[in-house]
C-alpha cells in the first residue's frame, strides 16, 4: 500500500479501536469517514495530490480491508441483475478477488503491460466492470465503447488508438473480424460469450482458471487510466485521455456533495457502458463506499425503469433528462419507491416542467449536474442548495468556471458566452491531459486562461448557471441569437409536447431559423397539424421572447436519440441542412 494511504489507514484503525482522547475534545471520525475526507480533500484542491496512485489498490483494497473489519453495512459493493431473474452480488473482497482474476487474464493471456490499451465494448454485463478494474490493476489503459459502434466505427478507434486488446460480445465481434487484418497493432481478441469462436480467447473460461493472487502495477497518480472518443463539430473523434488521479480522485467530492452518496447506498445510473458516465459513476460511488446496481437493461422502457426502484432497495438514481421525461408520463402513483431518496441528471439540459412534475409525484428533487468528457463535474446543484429551476447549478470545486468572450475576457452576469474552466497559472489535476495525438485540437480548446468548453450558457449575480446550447447548436437567425433549450423549455409547457428537439434551418432571408421536431402527446395526435402548428407558435411567443419561436415545425413519432437516451441535435440539423453549407458561428451580436 503506498505510505501515505498505509499511514492514514493505520492511524484510523488506531483511533477507533483505542479510548477516546481527554475531556471536551471530540471524538475521532469513524475510521471509512476518516479516509474518505482525506480523500475528498485531495479532489477539492485542499491536499497535494500523492505522488503514485492506482484506484483498484488505493481504493477499493482499502474498501475491502474496512468491509472485512466491520466498517461497511452489509450490502454488496456491486449489484448485477438482467431482469429474468440472474443476479450477480460482490462485496468489496470479491470485486478484489475476480479483479485480480481478470488482471492475471489481461497480463498472462494477452500480454498486455503498463501502458498498453485496450477497448473495452460490452453491455451491462459485469465483466465490463471487472475488466475496467483489472486495466486499472495492470497499469492498462482502458477504452470504453458503445455496442453500436460500426466496422467502421471500430476500425477507426482501433487504428487511432493503437490499442492491443479489445475485449467484446458475440454480437460485436463479427464486426471485429471483418476489419482486424488493418489494425496491426491489435494482437488481442477476448470474447464474452458462453459459446467458443475461432481467433478469440474466451474470457469467462480464461477468468475461471486463473489465479487470485496478484501484484498491483505501481502507477503514478498522471499515469493514463482511461481513454474516451469524444466526436466534435468537424473531423474525426478526439481521443481524450484521463489519468490515475482525475478520475480516480476527481469524483469523490462530487461523489458526496452532488450524488450524496455514503457506505449505505445503492446507486443506480441507467447510462451505457460506453459512455464516460459510466465511468463517473464508479469514480463517484466506490471512493464513497456505496452499491453500484446495474440493471442489463436492454431497451430504454419507462415502466421497466419505474418496475426495477420498485421491486429493488435503490437509494440513488441517476438517468438523463429524456428518460425522466419518459418517466413523469406514466402514472408515477401506482409504483412504490420505498427506498429511493435523491436523484440526480445531467447529459442535456433539464427543462423546467419534467423536474417540477418529478418532484410533485415522488416529492424527489432532481439535482441536474453538467460535465464532459473531459473534465470531472463542472457545475451542479448539490444536496442542500437551493435550486433556481432551469439553472445547472454554481460552479463546482476545484473548478474556476466563468463565463468568457471569444478573447477569453471574462463577461459580466448576465451575458451569454462561451463556458470556461480557468488552465492557468494552474491546471486542475482533474482534468484531460490532451486529446491525443492531436496537439492542434489541444491548444485550439484554449483560450487565453481558460479552456472553452463549446457550451454557451450566461452566469446570474448569485454565481448561478444557465445552459443555452452547444455553440454549434446556438441558431443565428437574423443576427438574433437563440438557444435551442430556451425554446424546447418553452414548448416543454404545451400540453401537446411529449418531447422536442429545436435545430437551425436554412432560410433564403434569414439565413437560418428556428425549427422544432416535436413528438406529440398521445392526446393530440389526432389533431389538426396545421392549427396544433399555430397553437405552438403562438404558445412560444408567449412564455419567451417573440423572436424565438418556431418558424418551422415537424411532428415525427420518434426523436434520434443515443443509446443512453439523449437526443441527437446533430443529427436533425445535419438532415435540415443537407449538402448545404452550414454558417460558421461567429462572436455573439450586441
Amino acid at each position: 500500500m503506498r505510505l501515505w494511504l498505509r499511514e492514514l489507514v493505520l492511524q484510523a484503525l488506531r483511533n477507533a479501536r483505542g479510548i477516546c482522547g481527554s475531556h471536551g475534545q471530540p471524538p475521532p471520525l469513524p475510521v471509512p469517514e476518516k479516509i474518505v475526507a482525506t480523500w475528498e480533500a485531495i479532489s477539492l484542491g485542499r491536499q497535494p495530490v500523492p505522488e503514485y496512485f492506482n484506484f483498484a489498490h488505493d481504493v477499493l483494497d482499502v474498501w475491502s480491508q474496512l468491509e472485512k473489519a466491520g466498517h461497511r453495512p452489509p450490502i454488496p459493493a456491486f449489484w448485477w441483475v438482467d431482469g429474468a431473474g440472474a443476479e450477480v452480488k460482490w462485496s468489496f473482497e470479491e470485486l478484489g478477488e475476480q479483479s485480480r482474476k481478470a488482471a492475471n487474464v489481461l497480463e498472462g493471456a494477452c500480454g498486455l503491460q503498463p501502458g498498453d490499451r485496450m477497448m473495452l465494448v460490452l453491455p451491462r454485463l459485469p465483466e465490463w466492470w471487472l475488466v475496467s478494474v483489472a486495466c486499472m490493476r495492470t497499469g492498462a489503459v482502458m477504452i470504453p465503447g458503445i455496442s453500436q459502434l460500426t466496422e467502421k466505427d471500430l476500425k477507426f478507434r482501433l487504428q487511432a488508438s493503437r490499442a492491443r486488446a479489445i475485449i467484446t460480445s458475440g454480437h460485436l465481434a463479427p464486426r471485429v473480424d471483418a476489419i482486424s487484418s488493418d489494425c496491426p497493432s491489435l494482437q488481442t481478441k477476448l470474447l464474452v460469450s458462453d459459446s467458443y469462436r475461432p481467433g478469440w480467447l474466451n474470457f469467462r473460461e480464461l477468468l475461471w482458471e486463473a489465479s487470485t493472487e496478484h501484484n498491483c502495477a505501481r502507477t503514478r497518480s498522471q499515469d493514463p487510466v482511461a481513454v474516451y472518443f469524444t466526436s466534435g463539430t468537424t473531423g474525426a473523434p478526439k481521443m481524450v485521455e484521463h489519468t490515475q488521479a482525475s478520475y480516480g480522485l476527481g469524483f469523490v467530492a462530487s461523489g458526496r456533495r452532488w450524488v450524496a452518496l455514503t457506505k449505505s447506498d445503492i446507486f443506480w445510473n441507467t447510462t451505457d457502458t460506453g459512455w464516460v458516465k459510466a465511468a463517473w459513476t464508479f469514480f463517484s460511488a466506490w471512493p464513497n463506499g456505496s452499491c453500484i446496481f446495474v440493471h442489463e437493461l436492454p431497451r430504454v422502457d419507462a415502466k421497466f425503469i419505474l418496475n426495477t426502484l420498485s421491486r429493488f432497495p435503490i437509494t440513488t438514481l441517476c438517468c438523463v433528462p429524456t428518460i425522466f421525461r419518459l418517466l413523469v408520463q406514466e402514472d408515477l402513483s401506482r409504483y412504490q419507491f420505498q427506498s429511493l431518496r435523491h436523484c440526480v441528471t445531467g447529459g442535456e439540459a433539464l427543462t423546467p416542467d419534467v423536474r417540477e412534475k418529478w418532484k410533485c409525484q415522488t416529492g424527489l428533487e432532481l439535482h441536474e449536474g453538467y460535465g464532459q468528457s473531459e473534465t470531472v463535474l463542472i457545475c451542479a446543484n448539490p444536496k442542500g442548495m437551493k435550486i433556481k429551476s432551469g439553472s445547472m447549478g454554481k460552479a463546482s470545486p476545484p473548478y474556476d468556471v466563468q463565463v468568457v468572450d471569444e478573447e477569453g475576457n471574462i463577461l459580466p452576469p448576465g451575458e451569454e458566452g462561451n463556458v470556461a474552466i480557468r488552465v492557468r497559472p494552474t491546471r486542475p489535476f482533474c482534468f484531460f491531459t490532451c486529446y491525443l495525438d492531436n496537439p492542434e485540437k489541444t491548444a485550439a480548446s484554449e483560450r487565453g486562461d481558460f479552456y472553452i468548453t463549446g457550451d454557451r450558457a450566461h452566469v446570474d449575480k448569485d454565481g448561478y448557471f444557465w445552459f443555452m446550447g452547444r455553440d454549434d447548436d446556438v441558431i443565428n437567425s437574423s443576427s438574433y441569437r437563440i438557444g435551442p433549450v430556451e425554446v424546447e423549455s418553452a414548448l416543454a409547457e404545451h400540453p401537446a409536447v411529449l418531447e422536442s428537439a429545436v435545430v437551425s434551418s436554412p432560410d433564403p432571408i434569414r439565413g437560418e431559423v428556428v425549427k422544432a421536431f416535436i413528438v406529440l402527446s398521445p392526446a393530440y395526435s389526432s389533431h389538426d397539424p396545421e392549427k396544433l402548428t399555430q397553437e405552438l407558435q403562438e404558445h412560444v411567443k408567449r412564455v419567451t421572447a417573440p423572436y424565438k419561436y418556431p418558424r418551422k415545425m415537424a411532428f415525427v413519432s420518434e426523436l434520434p436519440k443515443t443509446v443512453s437516451g439523449k437526443i441527437q441535435r446533430s443529427k436533425l440539423r445535419n438532415q435540415e441542412w443537407g449538402n448545404e453549407k452550414q454558417p460558421q458561428k461567429g462572436p455573439i451580436s450586441r
